[in-house]
């Protein structure tokens, strides 16, 4: 009775279904039927399309059309390449972000690793990836594509990979002592408590990551480097095409499409999810204002999608879990503590040399590479970033100082979420650089618009890491504790300095650093910009990237990455890794 009571208290209950009349419940069985039909015809011919495109020969010069009618194949490729890159990140993240939560010397140099590579601009990586994939399949588009996918990876990956590792250092210390009791093998703690634990910031951040990959959609799928442009189609390149002719139409066809896309995937993927991942909250009453999803509550009990995940994912799921449980109790009876010992030894001394090897061998081509660059160069290189940390840290006290009562309120009302949720992803998904050139028509015309412009652009691409972040910690604020505040009678400031602020402390920390990197990064677009065929740029560290990059000036690219890696090391050690050892410690949710 105790454990029904327990798993009646934690589950949230799916949407009940709609009351229909009786005699329409064939002819809407039908209707979804023949909407699954065509989901699944549709997806057949993007596969045949996109396999078509990629692994077709290499284009040199690829034009991009502005009618409006390429746009649902130009959303199908864009929507593909996100897709891939989520995959990717997702995969990438949850295994970086265990390995630095668990081992606690390689938490010394993966966190700080994280943060530098989280910042360094996507057009750092692009040399390097592009010519390593156009190497790799020389004679098909497979190589451009899969640059471009990786290039929009790097947009992604850093915010789950820190969210992750946040909830992990935040695992309240009685949930750990259960695991130890029932002896959970890895495989089962990783899957029944630091995921299920870790769920509700993973899914805003996985919202958060998406909206990043069509923010620098357009970076990613059209760009120079050197003397080779490369193209694909797309609607960033569409967009971007249109922002550098100047084309007002073609910008707000394109925009239309992706709002169009952004709005499916928050109807069809991200509400269902949010329903879903509201049952991870670690509480100890049932919450009174569950998440509801319009999809959900449309189609009721029987979603295709919810058949698919119990036929399917359910039981692979929990064959894994038996598979790694058993291979777990077998190693741990076959094999000596000392041998173990010594293999794990062996295997980190493989590693460390591994490592060492390859640091040496970048540091030799890195010498080589900035060997022609004077004292001046690097004079002018430090005043740059001087300027685009100004900007950085303005900005993100300008996105902390409404992300904060906003989000806090968003996740606090059901009513306010349902308006204001696919309206905030909408805004962050949106590539503020498609509506820069109309931004840029009436700033230019003001002393210092351009400066204000840059700070404009670099707010519309970080402030959402923050707001993101504090809508999931708002939301995993146990209902008990909200009760227990009410009860007290706390007023408006004793709930924000007692119960909100330290609950969500450790999502706004992971917000802050990971909007601090999508500052620097979103300096690339911000400092620098192609409008009306002629370059539009003010100083500083991203515009010196960007203008490198167009040149073909790799040690000037390569010497400006490493002085922002060099700033970002240094704050991350005073400042950011300072707040997270603040919320593993005072601001976790234990008893």
């Amino acid at each position: 009775m105790a454990d029904l009571a327990l798993s009646t208290t934690h589950s949230t209950p799916i949407p009940p279904t709609v009351k229909r009349p009786a005699g329409s419940r064939w002819s809407w069985a039908l209707l979804i039927d023949m909407a699954v039909f065509l989901f699944v015809f549709a997806a057949i011919f993007g596969v045949y399309a996109i396999g078509r495109s990629w692994l077709g020969p290499v284009h040199l010069h690829v034009e991009i059309s502005q009618n409006p009618r390429v746009l649902p194949l130009y959303a199908l490729y864009s929507l593909v390449r996100i897709s891939v890159a989520y995959a990717l990140s997702l995969i990438f993240a949850l295994s970086y972000a265990y390995v630095a939560a668990s081992s606690r010397r390689a938490e010394i140099i993966m966190v700080p690793l994280l943060d530098i590579l989280q910042s360094i601009p996507v057009l750092s990586f692009l040399p390097g990836v592009m010519l390593a994939m156009v190497a790799i399949f020389p004679h098909s588009q497979l190589g451009v594509e899969l640059g471009s996918i990786l290039l929009i990876f790097t947009g992604q990956v850093w915010n789950i990979a820190f969210s992750f590792y946040s909830s992990l250092k935040t695992v309240p210390r009685e949930l750990h002592e259960v695991a130890i009791i029932y002896r959970f093998s890895r495989w089962q703690r990783f899957a029944e408590l630091d995921l299920p634990f870790s769920t509700i910031g993973l899914v805003w951040n996985s919202m958060m990551s998406v909206a990043g990959g069509w923010f620098f959609l357009m970076a990613c799928e059209m760009f120079v480097l050197g003397k080779r442009d490369f193209r694909l189609p797309g609607l960033g390149s569409f967009l971007e095409t249109a922002a550098s002719s100047g084309n007002t139409r073609a910008i707000l066809w394109g925009v239309a499409a992706m709002i169009t896309v952004i709005v499916l995937l928050d109807q069809l993927v991200w509400r269902p999810i949010i329903v879903w991942a509201d049952k991870f909250k670690f509480e100890q009453v049932e919450s009174s204002g569950a998440a509801q999803s319009t999809l959900l509550h449309l189609i009721g009990r029987a979603s295709v999608v919810l058949r698919l995940y119990r036929l399917i994912l359910q039981p692979v799921f929990h064959w894994l879990t038996l598979s790694f449980t058993l291979g777990a109790r077998r190693a741990a009876e076959t094999l000596a503590a000392p041998k173990q010992h010594r293999l794990r030894r062996s295997v980190s001394y493989l590693l460390a040399a591994g490592v060492v090897v390859g640091l040496g061998f970048a540091v030799y081509h890195a010498a080589r590479e900035l060997s022609p660059l004077h004292r001046d160069d690097y004079g002018e290189l430090l005043e740059s970033a001087a300027l685009t940390f100004l900007r950085v840290n303005t900005v993100l006290i300008l996105g902390a100082l409404w992300t904060v009562p906003a989000g806090v309120a968003i996740a606090s009302h059901p009513r306010v979420a349902r308006i204001a949720q696919p309206l905030v992803q909408m805004a962050a998904s949106l590539p503020a650089t498609a509506l820069f050139p109309i931004i840029l028509l009436f700033l230019l015309r003001l002393r210092g618009g351009l400066e204000i412009a840059a700070m404009l652009l670099m707010l519309l691409g970080t402030q959402w890491y923050i707001l993101f972040n504090v809508i999931a910690g708002a939301m995993a604020i146990p209902t008990d504790l909200k009760e227990a505040a009410q009860v007290c009678r706390l007023g408006s400031w004793d709930r924000w300095r007692l119960l909100i602020l330290p609950g969500i402390f450790p999502y706004l920390v992971t917000g802050m650093v990971t909007a601090s990197g999508g500052a620097w990064n979103a300096s690339i677009v911000a400092e620098y910009f192609h409008f009306q065929g002629r370059i539009v740029s003010t100083a500083g560290l991203g515009s010196t990237i960007s203008s490198a990059s167009d040149s073909g000036r790799f040690d000037v690219l390569l010497a400006a990455t490493l002085i922002m890696a060099t700033v970002v090391v240094l704050i991350n050690r005073l400042l950011w890794r300072r707040l997270y050892r603040l919320a593993s410690s005072r601001f976790k949710l234990e008893a």
